[in-house]
């Protein structure tokens, strides 16, 4: 089942990373290594809510002190917005992304009979996850990505078949950790809002009394959950969050360092450039230029990083 699932996102795969005319579908598709000999140097990704079908190859994530690995047959699970570092081990790679919708699970679990969530033993706040996939949602999977061979199904058969999914999912290992997701009132959902309010301040500057006050948390609490939930402080997510950005730019547009560094918050255009050699092992300038003639060896269009990508 898991080769036929593969087969599949073949097909509709393009390169990478693709989103596709189905809700909430991502696919990952990567042949090559993007160096002559060896595994695929390091990637820039900002994972978003999701669930990660992993159906050939394997890939390493990091994520500040934190690290893990998925390969073949297995589920990986994410629970709130994270930038990482993630190395395609072996490929072929082939995988396909459900981003999660809340209200979606939430509605999901009203319709079933189970403990409430609030009962559960809490899990880690980060809620990272990985739990073998089966043959019943290799098989939901499958059909869900195979409506891509069939455009006219898409709309009436779409939301029915990842409703299959998220209900074979609460029947997994994972059930506890995704029952727990859908609170609003959780150690873990205030630090996904604390993420989230980062990311769309990243920016500006970090005031960690605002960012509490945000996750309704105090700032002892908000760090120590933070720290667990993603591996890193506050100010250290945002500096990766900031240099990911700047990567981003500086591969994918005309422009320059001390610009990029102005736009993404930096006061300083001479700490920038320490800190981005610092994370790259190049200056801004150069470590584009090699990430650009990457991309270009494998015939993919320059970006410095993707969204929620698996």
């Amino acid at each position: 089942m898991l080769d036929e699932l593969a087969t599949a996102i073949t097909r509709h795969g393009g390169d990478m990373w693709s989103d596709t005319a189905v809700p909430r579908m991502r696919l990952v598709a990567l042949d090559e290594p993007a160096t002559p000999v060896g595994p695929a140097p390091p990637v820039d990704l900002l994972y978003e809510p999701m669930v990660c079908f992993i159906v050939d190859g394997s890939k390493d994530s990091v994520a500040g002190d934190r690290s893990w690995s998925a390969g073949r047959g297995e589920i990986f699970f994410n629970s709130l917005v994270l930038p990482v570092t993630a190395t395609f081990k072996e490929v072929p790679y082939r995988s396909a992304v459900l981003r999660l919708d809340g209200r979606m699970l939430a509605d999901l679990l009203l319709e079933l009979e189970g403990p409430d969530p609030r009962t559960l033993p809490g899990p880690e706040p980060g809620g990272l996850v990985t739990t073998p996939i089966t043959p019943e949602l290799a098989d939901a999977v499958t059909r869900w990505v195979r409506l891509l061979d069939t455009p006219d199904d898409i709309r009436p058969l779409a939301a029915r078949i990842e409703g299959e999914i998220l209900y074979r999912l609460l029947n997994s290992p994972l059930g506890p950790t995704l029952r727990h997701f859908t609170l609003a009132d959780s150690a873990a959902a205030r630090i996904r809002a604390a993420a989230r309010w980062i990311c769309a301040h990243y920016n500006e500057p970090l005031r960690i009394e605002e960012l509490a006050a945000a996750a309704h948390m105090s700032t002892a609490t908000l760090h120590r959950h933070f720290k667990t939930a993603t591996g890193m402080s506050p100010l250290r997510f945002q500096k990766h969050l900031r240099l990911q950005e700047a990567r981003r730019r500086l591969v994918a547009g005309d422009t320059t360092a001390a610009l990029v560094a102005e736009e993404i918050g930096y006061v300083s255009a001479t700490q920038f450039n320490r800190e981005y050699r610092r994370a790259y092992g190049l200056p801004p300038g150069q470590d584009a230029a090699r990430l650009r003639g990457r991309l270009a060896d494998v015939g993919v269009g320059v970006g410095g990083g993707g969204r929620g990508r698996g």
